[in-house]
């Protein structure tokens, strides 16, 4: 299996049951902020290949994966108590509540349309363009945003690469100068967007097409 195929793995088995399991106390993807910064620490003092950014995402499931494995914990990429223990050797606290829900809602929901195919001017499942995509998921979590790339690249605030959180819009440009594309940032370096290539799928914001083209990110919420 590709790596790229492992991460989708990882991110829709992780989504499907994240608000099926709600009510726990767990930290999973989309979490952000020190704790998780501490679990990311620990794990890659371990030699897992993940990044202390403090995001929550598809290398950090893949991590707490084969780490529970080696456990003997059920491999289900969330830190709960029993992980958490393990990992760090002392009790869980409390998940925080300043956790950006809506920023989870928006990075659930687009790991919903992965596989729709790129159409020009698209704006619903049946089809989307970058920006079409973005606006279409954002919107089903009360968030509005404008049509086009270059007028999305216009809201919110600006954040370098060292700050970037799952939900966060990641801006390149491509087939024109300036913000031409546009993606969700997913954590670990990795984004989903509808490139005309592929469709809907998840890329990596390092690899080398779109680090080059890479002109910076906004956060909206």
């Amino acid at each position: 299996m590709s790596k790229a195929m492992r991460i989708i793995f990882a991110v829709s088995m992780i989504l499907m049951c994240w608000f099926s399991v709600a009510g726990a106390s767990a930290f999973r993807v989309g979490d952000q902020g020190s704790d998780v910064a501490e679990i990311q620490g620990q794990l890659a003092n371990l030699g897992y290949d993940v990044t202390a950014d403090g995001a929550y995402g598809p290398a950090t499931v893949e991590a707490v994966k084969s780490f529970q494995m080696t456990q003997g914990i059920h491999a289900d990429g969330l830190v709960g108590p029993s992980t958490y223990a393990a990992l760090l050797g002392k009790s869980m606290p409390a998940v925080s509540s300043t956790t950006n829900s809506i920023a989870r809602r928006v990075v659930s929901d687009s790991m919903n349309y992965l596989g729709v195919p790129y159409v020009f001017g698209g704006t619903t499942p049946n089809g989307f363009d970058c920006s079409g995509y973005v606006r279409y998921v954002f919107a089903n979590a009360g968030v509005y945003l404008p049509r086009t790339a270059d007028a999305q690249y216009e809201v919110g605030y600006s954040v370098s690469t060292s700050e970037l959180m799952p939900g966060d819009l990641v801006f390149f440009s491509t087939y024109e100068p300036g913000a031409s594309h546009v993606g969700i940032y997913l954590g670990d370096g990795d984004f989903i967007n509808a490139s005309s290539s592929q469709g809907v799928s998840v890329a990596s914001l390092y690899s080398s097409y779109w680090g080059s083209c890479y002109i910076g990110a906004r956060r909206v919420m």
